[in-house]
């Protein structure tokens, strides 16, 4: 082979290996910026996972500053209607304490009208019967009936008795009624207790 030829043919050769350099390097060019776009895919799925995380995050402190907010505002709204319902017993206990002497010698009265006129007895009976519609209109209850239970929180015992007829802690006798209105005792019942110890 003549020089020219050997020449030609490391020519070609080198062209072959510049050829194939060529496409490796494209082949590498290629598979780096594919590295390089899963890389920007993934940087940008992690910076949104973590703008979702932050922005539920948030959210969930939102939801749980409402829900406290809306908590205290039942605590707040319950804790007033409950003090105006108080406010209104103690207004109303109050007023009826000062009516009770009349309700007390209405009784009287009635038990006193044996030999009275017909129309005396039925112009108290009516006046004692508007006293106690009164009183249920404003919810106040009257409590001490002969042969209920004694119970010192609404009953003030002032002297007792033994009776075969009445069992044990029973009311022998009511010498004043006792009101209540709820669970407020406005004036405990004064009664005389069957066969207590």
């Amino acid at each position: 082979m003549s020089e020219k030829e050997k020449n030609q043919e490391a020519q070609q050769e080198e062209e072959v290996v510049k050829e194939e350099a060529s496409s490796v390097e494209e082949e590498s060019g290629k598979e780096e910026k594919e590295t390089s776009k899963r890389k920007e895919k993934k940087e940008k799925k992690d910076k949104k996972a973590n703008e979702i995380k932050e922005l539920q995050e948030k959210l969930d402190a939102q939801k749980d500053s409402y829900m406290r907010l809306a908590a205290e505002y039942d605590n707040y709204r319950k804790r007033t209607a409950n003090e105006k319902l108080s406010i209104y017993n103690d207004a109303t206990a109050k007023a009826v304490g000062e009516l009770l002497p009349v309700a007390d010698s209405m009784q009287m009265a009635l038990q006193s009208l044996k030999d009275a006129p017909d129309e005396v007895k039925k112009g108290i009976e009516l006046v004692s019967q508007q006293l106690d519609k009164s009183f249920e209109k404003l919810k106040i209850e009257a409590f001490g009936e002969i042969g209920d239970d004694f119970n010192p929180e609404i009953h003030n015992a002032v002297s007792k008795i033994e009776s075969e007829e009445l069992s044990e802690n029973q009311i022998a006798q009511v010498f004043q009624k006792g009101y209540k209105i709820g669970d407020k005792v406005i004036r405990h019942a004064m009664v005389q207790v069957a066969n207590c110890d």
